[in-house]
């Protein structure tokens, strides 16, 4: 194929930012446009809220190139402010509107990538179109919610949706001294967990002074002349100075749409693993696009920035006829909330089962390094994994510390296809300052290695709330510990005294026995099970069993 040829990229940021800087390094006689519907073609999006919450002081920073960087580093000409209206695929046009004088012309294109994002989804609500009702995409969003922030009456704010975004404009807002009230319609916040994985980071966000109201919707948003009122499903009335709409995003390609371009069972455009649609010469990429789940192989939408810049890449090589793949995505993220931060990857618990996979689970607490050395800090861990031949299929981490690396050695793990057996071998750093010498994600491979090899048997929160008659619950913790809350009926006998009082525990009764993070029940299931006793060891812990309790499941 020629080095000669005319790409035009519709939208900038990410996906077709990547995209163009990518061609032009490819192929320097090619002739690169960028069409570009808002003023700015590549900010860092992802840090709009922090700008807002004044953590990232400086607004230019946020801005990674401008048209005219662009044009002096990788000669592209970029038009922003310039709309795609339609496209002509039998001539390889499209029609572009200039959006402040109006006027249309058509351009012509050898070869052209899609990169228009996702829109925020906006709900038909009564009074949604309020001034005081605000959605964060671009830097434009990101000035008005700014502007309002600085110029409160209330000093009140209302932000639906406990996603991503909204979560981190509670953070960013209470960082301003707002007071924050998050209405989310899910019974939990951050969905890409699962529910017992968030009641820390709900209790953490109510410690912060956030308000939530959760299995709540808005109704309608109120004009109050000076103030906003919210109100929701439940009949509450909150009277704020304005709203943050965060309740997911939606590709943005109507125009898309208009020219025959395969759309997905998703919503997006269907494209196949070198980003090209139906059209031979249609490339498509980042939110917009359907991609395969790496864990379960379905369609699936990730408006993801990692995969977005992947995409845009790939697109380009193959528009110079290097034919690389993008080899699924698995869904990696993370985000800081306050103190906390939460990572995850490949498949969630809910998934599963909606999937109908045959899975195990597990869960660990353990420090994120060493606990001798000043400043460890506890990390929780969900590990999900195929009941059968024990291959990873997802995991969640949550704490204030290393967090971010434990889920990056993890997506490893997924994209290697390791097992969760794989994990005792893996050789991880190891300083007192930085881990331990049997790092968390050791610690996983130990636990469901155990189970996988038979030597213990595992139970969960709903294996303890329906025992049947034949099953007693047996907790190991100490006298403390135990006074401190406990399962009720449960049958106390601490794990240093257990060998001495096994005559105590009835031998026609499976014990489910319970500590306060897993360890020492595992210790005491090895007695019990060498001493001729039926015992699953509750996974997770009393840690994990009131995380459970808290949710009502």
């Amino acid at each position: 194929m020629g080095t000669d040829v005319k790409i035009i990229v519709v939208g900038g940021v990410a996906g077709g930012a990547s995209a163009a800087a990518r061609a032009r390094r490819l192929s320097e006689k090619s002739e690169i446009i960028i069409f570009e519907r808002g003023e700015y073609v590549s900010f860092a999006n992802c840090g709009l809220p922090y700008h807002i919450g004044g953590i990232i002081k400086k607004r230019k920073k946020l801005l990674i190139q401008t048209p005219e960087s662009f044009k002096k580093r990788f000669n592209v000409d970029v038009k922003i402010k310039s709309e795609v209206m339609t496209i002509d695929r039998k001539n390889k046009t499209v029609k572009v509107k200039n959006i402040d004088t109006g006027e249309q012309y058509n351009e012509s294109y050898d070869f052209l990538v899609l990169s228009p994002g996702a829109e925020p989804f906006r709900p038909p609500l009564k009074g949604i179109d309020n001034a005081r009702v605000f959605t964060l995409r671009n830097m434009p969003d990101m000035d008005r919610i700014k502007k309002a922030a600085s110029q409160t009456v209330y000093n009140n704010a209302v932000v639906i949706g406990g996603g991503y975004i909204g979560l981190e404009m509670a953070e960013c807002l209470r960082e301003i001294n707002m007071d924050v009230t998050v209405v989310e319609l899910d019974k939990q916040v951050m969905t890409p967990v699962d529910p017992e994985m968030a009641v820390p980071l709900q209790d953490h966000l109510q410690e912060k002074g956030v308000s939530l109201k959760l299995s709540d919707s808005v109704e309608k948003f109120i004009d109050n002349g000076d103030s906003l009122i919210v109100e929701t499903s439940k009949g509450d009335k909150i009277k704020c100075d304005f709203a943050v709409l965060s309740v997911g995003v939606k590709p943005d390609i109507a125009f898309v749409k208009q020219a025959d371009i395969a759309i997905g069972s998703r919503g997006g455009i269907k494209v196949d693993e070198n980003m090209l649609t139906n059209d031979p010469c249609i490339f498509a990429v980042g939110d917009t696009v359907e991609v395969d789940d790496f864990v379960g192989g379905f369609k699936t939408l990730i408006p993801l920035a990692g995969p977005a810049n992947r995409q845009g890449r790939i697109a380009a090589d193959n528009i110079f006829g290097r034919k690389t793949q993008y080899k699924k995505t698995q869904g990696t993220a993370i985000c800081k909330i306050f103190d906390l931060t939460v990572g995850m990857t490949g498949l969630n618990e809910k998934s599963l089962k909606r999937k109908n996979f045959d899975y195990e689970k597990i869960y660990l607490h353990n420090e994120n390094h060493a606990d001798y050395y000043p400043g460890a800090t506890p990390m929780s861990m969900k590990v999900l994994f195929d009941r059968n031949n024990g291959k990873l299929l997802g995991a969640q981490v949550i704490g204030r510390e290393g967090v971010d690396k434990r889920t990056d050695v993890l997506a490893v793990a997924i994209r290697a296809g390791l097992t969760v057996s794989d994990l005792q071998d893996l050789e991880l750093t190891y300083a007192p300052p930085y881990g331990s010498a049997k790092d968390p994600v050791n610690y996983a491979g130990f636990i469901a290695g155990n189970y996988l090899s038979g030597d213990v048997r595992i139970c969960h929160f709903d294996d303890i709330k329906n025992k049947n008659g034949n099953q007693i619950v047996l907790d190991v913790r100490t006298v403390r510990e135990f006074e401190a809350g406990h399962i009720p009926d449960s049958l106390f006998i601490p794990l240093n005294e257990l060998r001495e009082r096994l005559n105590e525990i009835p031998r026609d009764k499976e014990c489910l026995v319970i500590c306060y993070q897993g360890l020492r029940a595992y210790i005491a299931c090895r007695i019990l099970s060498q001493n001729g006793f039926k015992c699953k060891d509750l996974s997770g812990g009393y840690k994990t069993y009131c995380w459970f309790d808290k949710i009502g499941k």
